[in-house]
């Protein structure tokens, strides 16, 4: 049984990009596997990436490209079916390549081209099928697509992944919409799935980033499948001005504020579908956590508890074994003061006072774990602080998919 998901959304156009996808046949199923993204002069970018010290060559491309530029972009070619990661210098001369073929039927400077892959780590890409397919890609351009787009970059996703909203700055509508893909190699530390996010505000890079920054510590930061990171972790916001709005500079201001808001929104509904389609996952779980002295340590605790495996079978086995949650706070790495410690089974209180409660029955317990969604709250009645994090369980299904994954 998999968790439940809404189908994908009628997303709006965004002025100022133009997006084209195609097969070139790297994924073997012959599903599409190839995005472009052209974006309108002026457009800035900014970029989160993995932490991993393993990193795939266009995250390295990325990381410089942005650098070198100060946050401007002026395309981004994503390829699913091939991480082009641990390929040595080949996977960094092919991913030149590509964005030397881009830049040139695009008629751009090659250092305005940005990359993205995922798929498999250590396979020399292919180079020849996405290079075929780049002129169909630049011949297709339109400003409309996001479900080909989000399908484009899927893996061993079951269900295409976008989100949007609409908002006004300056008397002008603008538009936020994103994709992203992630089932597994889940866990945050960046972001740990490729993440693509475009607006037709105005907004200057320094705040870009800040806000891209914001939006992810809140949002693929806080979700857990299976406590492991990629090389190839990449979350790009691009922000086009086409919308007419005036230019954001100030974090402070309410334009900014809104803005900052819509893009957590819209992060938050990516981060949380990626964990609905968790490798094999068949139940959705959020994990809150109050009464931290500081939100870092609240997150800590969170993080702790969602990347489990003791705690995320037993979601799967509908097993109200909250003995496994309480040792997951307690080996957090966050200073405790057991005796205050308090748990919660969705609406059931199980522990107060550091014990549990005479009237607490085993019961109860089972009948919020046979949920498909589940809630658990912790108190560590320390301070005010607090923090959500979303995980899944962990079942069969996901060993087999990653035992099967390479081959």
């Amino acid at each position: 049984m998999a968790v439940t998901h809404s189908p994908f959304p009628d997303l709006p156009l965004v002025q100022g990009f133009r997006l084209a996808t195609a097969a070139c046949g790297l994924k073997q199923s012959g599903a599409l596997d190839l995005l472009l993204v052209e974006m309108a002069a002026e457009t800035t970018v900014a970029g989160l990436f993995t932490r991993n010290q393993v990193v795939a060559a266009p995250v390295t491309l990325c990381r410089q490209r942005l650098a070198q530029n100060q946050g401007m972009a002026r395309a981004l070619l994503v390829n699913a079916g091939n991480a082009n990661a641990v390929n040595g210098e080949r996977g960094m001369q092919d991913a030149l390549a590509l964005s030397q073929q881009v830049a040139s039927l695009l008629q751009l400077p090659e250092e305005a081209v940005l990359l993205a892959s995922t798929g498999v780590i250590g396979v020399p890409l292919p180079l020849h099928k996405p290079q075929q397919a780049i002129p169909e890609l630049v011949e297709n351009l339109r400003a409309s697509g996001w479900q080909s787009a989000a399908q484009a970059i899927m893996t061993t996703d079951t269900f295409a992944k976008g989100a949007g909203r609409t908002l006004t700055l300056g008397g002008k509508e603008v538009q936020v919409v994103g994709i992203s893909k992630g089932a597994g190699m889940i866990h945050p530390d960046m972001a740990t799935m490729l993440a693509f996010l475009f607006t037709d505000a105005a907004v200057a890079p320094e705040l870009l980033q800040r806000i891209v920054q914001q939006a992810v510590e809140e949002s693929f930061n806080s979700i857990s499948v299976d406590g492991d990171t990629s090389t190839n972790d990449t979350v790009l916001l691009c922000a086009s001005g086409a919308s007419g709005a005036p230019l954001l500079r100030d974090a402070s201001a309410p334009e900014a504020l809104r803005l900052l808001a819509a893009v957590t929104e819209v992060c938050q509904e990516l981060a949380q579908a990626i964990v609905r389609d968790g490798e094999g996952a068949s139940k959705f779980i959020q994990i809150q956590v109050e009464g931290a002295r500081n939100r870092q340590e609240a997150k800590q605790v969170a993080l702790s508890i969602a990347k489990s495996p003791l705690v995320k079978t037993a979601c799967a086995g509908s097993d109200p074994n909250w003995g496994r949650i309480l040792a997951a706070v307690g080996y957090a790495g966050v200073p405790l003061a057991v005796e205050r410690l308090s748990l919660w089974l969705g609406e059931v209180a199980v522990v107060a006072d550091g014990g549990r409660l005479a009237s607490y029955r085993e019961q109860q317990g089972k009948e919020v774990m046979q949920r498909e969604e589940i809630v658990i709250r912790v108190g560590l009645g320390l301070g005010e602080a607090s923090h959500t994090v979303w995980s899944c369980d962990l079942t069969h299904g996901y060993i087999t998919i990653n035992a099967e994954y390479h081959t």
